[in-house]
């Protein structure tokens, strides 16, 4: 109940503010380009060969069977809106996911992370705009096995099977700089903080910072 209550005021108070305000309302779309970083657990799981399949392992412990998971890194994939409800005072939507699968031990993943945000732009002018926000989300971690199988030589198929996810709720920070190359295209260098709950499940700790290159599009007033 306590999330939701924050959910809903990060969206009331600009909604609250702007009747005060000479509103100049304008609505950004943006793709981003980035990576997210976490460190590895340190333990493993046994492949589908072992009598404990896909169970939790020490990959030092002598069994072969056992294999690392991993740290988080690689390529993300950025989609968000902003909707700016005064010149500093406005609200927007992040996703930010790996758009292809890596190995998680003898398993494949792919980590998602959303968030709802509330936003303060203390400098907004016409080709330069600093955006702080923060917000909450959640972390999604989606888990798949990839299995192969032959009749006889001649013909071979592998199919990827989904086996579950584990999802987090998160609480965000972010700092972007907003630089207009026209009156309407922008690119926002922007710096994130993530903080998972329990993330700590699937990697090394629950803090990953994400750092990433917006490109955009804003419509209306600025």
């Amino acid at each position: 109940m306590k999330r939701l209550y924050l959910t809903f005021s990060l969206f009331s108070l600009p909604l609250a503010i702007a009747p005060l305000a000479n509103a100049q309302t304008s609505f950004d779309v943006n793709l981003g380009f980035g990576t997210a970083h976490d460190s590895a657990t340190g333990l493993g799981l046994d492949n589908a060969a072992s009598v404990n399949a896909f169970g939790s392992c020490s990959p030092h412990s002598g069994d072969t069977l056992c294999q690392s998971t991993p740290k988080l890194n690689g390529f993300f994939l950025g989609f968000g809106g902003d909707l700016m409800l005064t010149r500093h005072l406005g609200a927007g939507f992040e996703a930010n996911l790996q758009p292809t699968q890596s190995n998680y031990g003898p398993l494949q993943y792919r980590q998602t992370f959303y968030d709802f945000n509330g936003i303060y732009a203390p400098i907004n002018r016409k080709r330069v705009v600093l955006k702080l926000e923060g917000g909450v989300g959640g972390a999604r971690t989606s888990f798949s096995f990839t299995q192969s199988s032959c009749v006889g030589t001649a013909v071979c198929s592998s199919s990827n099977q989904p086996v579950g996810s584990s999802n987090h709720f998160q609480a965000h920070l972010g700092v972007g700089l907003q630089l207009y190359l026209t009156d309407h295209i922008f690119v926002r260098p922007q710096f994130d903080y993530h903080y998972v709950e329990n993330f700590t499940q699937q990697f090394g700790s629950n803090s990953v910072p994400e750092a990433s290159v917006w490109v955009g599009y804003s419509f209306g007033e600025r």
